[in-house]
């Protein structure tokens, strides 16, 4: 029997309105998500790639219901949660968490770790105030954080230990699915390996499916099992993270992929550099919305907007969507 998939995310379409006019109509939409699909399996940590302003951030808030969704449907352990409302939301969010970009940002001042720690457990009445505040010590044991830093304030930690503190908070009610919103960006490169080491032990510990964001690819590349890239709201090529990082099929992975640095100072530099800049979204070009900046487009490029589909049948889990992916470039 096929498992089923704990996420799943089908045709999802996040559209700003563009205002104008004497009358401030709506004059367009800013295509933010434009029809993504994909699934997330139990167990499994599935990375998202692109440069910034690609739609990253606005898909994992997006599928969380943290802001409003134009069209599509996202099932969550079985329920669609786009179709949640108030009390039926608010139980279902005990499934799904978020950890933040910017621990700093993030985490309420006036609120002492304790506190933070505790609100969801608060907001979601769960055992007593003894048994909660116990809750709070065996969470910041779990995320490396001694006893004491529960009665300080964010500002008395470092920018490592406010993110600990974050992922504190989403481990909280024991939640089945986690967006990780770039958690390692705002952080050293030192502290980086500690924070990612930690969601892999989770995962392992907990059980706990990740949508993992980033720009960095050799984070995504350490922490995932299988890797979507994602470029003008679209998913451009999706596979298990060991194909994807060994045979980039799209033009645009394979330029990204390029980029991640060399540790071997001898190693020759292949960069494939693209050239132009993304285009804008309040006008958007026909076709392939990356032919602009594509080093091997062809005249059918500005006029198709490709698909992402299999494009060879024995790599059943690698899709792309480009229209000369089946050349095997």
């Amino acid at each position: 029997m096929e498992e089923k998939p704990l996420v799943q995310i089908n045709n999802l379409k996040t559209f700003y309105p563009i205002k104008g006019g004497l009358l401030n109509r709506t004059i367009g939409h800013l295509k933010a998500v434009n029809d993504v699909s994909l699934n997330i399996m139990s167990y499994q940590t599935f990375g998202l790639v692109g440069e910034s302003g690609c739609g990253k951030s606005t898909l994992g808030r997006s599928l969380l219901k943290l802001q409003p969704v134009t069209s599509g449907s996202v099932f969550i352990n079985g329920k669609n949660i786009l179709d949640l409302e108030n009390e039926a939301l608010k139980r279902a969010r005990r499934d799904m968490q978020i950890i933040f970009q910017d621990p700093n940002g993030s985490l309420n001042p006036r609120m002492t770790v304790r506190e933070i720690i505790r609100e969801p457990l608060d907001t979601h009445s769960i055992g007593s105030r003894q048994s909660r505040n116990r809750e709070v010590f065996k969470l910041l044991e779990i995320v490396g954080l001694s006893k004491v830093a529960a009665d300080r304030y964010p500002h008395e930690f470092s920018g490592g230990q406010r993110q600990r503190v974050g992922i504190a908070r989403a481990l909280a009610l024991k939640p089945r699915f986690i967006v990780a919103d770039e958690p390692v960006s705002a952080l050293d490169v030192s502290v980086q390996s500690q924070v990612l080491n930690l969601i892999s032990d989770l995962q392992r510990d907990f059980g706990i499916s990740f949508l993992f964001i980033s720009h960095d690819l050799a984070v995504v590349q350490h922490i995932s099992h299988v890797v979507g890239v994602m470029y003008f709201g679209k998913l451009v090529e999706k596979a298990p993270a060991e194909e994807l990082y060994k045979n980039p099929v799209h033009p645009y992975t394979r330029s990204l992929l390029s980029a991640i640095p060399n540790p071997e100072p001898s190693a020759p530099a292949n960069r494939e550099i693209l050239k132009g800049d993304i285009p804008s979204h309040l006008k958007p070009p026909r076709g392939c919305p990356f032919h602009p900046r594509c080093p091997i487009t062809k005249p059918e490029c500005r006029t198709t907007i490709p698909q992402l589909e299999l494009f060879d049948s024995t790599k059943p889990d690698h899709e792309v969507s480009c229209v000369r992916a089946k050349e095997n470039l």
